[in-house]
């Protein structure tokens, strides 16, 4: 049984990696992925996107014995930090 504390569906993982980020618009850039869930993540970007804007993810695995991670998700949310912003990221599908 989940403590309190920890009300999720699906504990989170800190990761800390980089994570190539592309929107709509074809534009990519380069973040950090925080911290990673079955259903979610969160991550460290310089600039803003809209909340539900739709993305798409590509996390280098770190050894050659895994594939990347390709995800689809959707902006959460977006609030700005001391470096960028920090987006909350729903994941709707895994490549």
């Amino acid at each position: 049984m989940k403590d309190y504390s920890e009300k999720r569906d699906f504990y989170r993982m800190q990761v800390n990696s980089t994570i190539q980020i592309t929107d709509s618009n074809g534009e990519t850039i380069t973040g950090i992925c925080q911290d990673l869930s079955a259903a979610g993540m969160q991550l460290q970007v310089d600039r803003p996107f809209p909340v539900g804007a739709e993305l798409k993810t590509i996390m280098e695995a770190a050894g050659d014995q895994f594939p990347p991670l390709e995800t689809i998700g959707e902006v959460l949310r977006c609030a700005p930090d001391d470096t960028g912003y920090i987006l909350g990221i729903n994941i709707l599908e895994v490549r």
